[in-house]
């Protein structure tokens, strides 16, 4: 369960993090209000997370999904892709990969 949770908190870390480039720094309401809420929310299911996934490796992949996920909405987009962008990501990913089947 607590992989699920640590999934979903990085899943929201996107979310907020494309509304606060939306906010166009905090200019905006709404994308404001939507990305500190989620924020919010992602770092409490963090924290329940790391009630039984070390912390390290917790921290690690909520950033790692938010990271890609970020990453990979802005090529969808609009942002160049570029082999060595693609590899990157696919880099971030195994290493969440990784870190999950070695933890189980």
């Amino acid at each position: 369960m607590a992989w699920a949770i640590l999934t979903l908190a990085g899943l929201l870390e996107i979310v907020w993090a494309l509304a606060l480039k939306e906010s166009n720094g905090f200019t905006r309401l709404w994308p404001s209000v939507i990305g500190i809420f989620f924020s919010a929310l992602s770092f409490v299911l963090l924290t329940f997370a790391l009630r039984d996934v070390p912390v390290g490796t917790g921290y690690a992949v909520w950033v790692g999904i938010g990271a890609a996920g970020v990453v990979v909405a802005g090529l969808v987009t609009g942002e160049t892709a570029s082999a060595a962008r693609i590899a990157c990501i696919v880099a971030i990913i195994g290493g969440v990969v990784g870190l999950r089947l070695l933890e189980a």
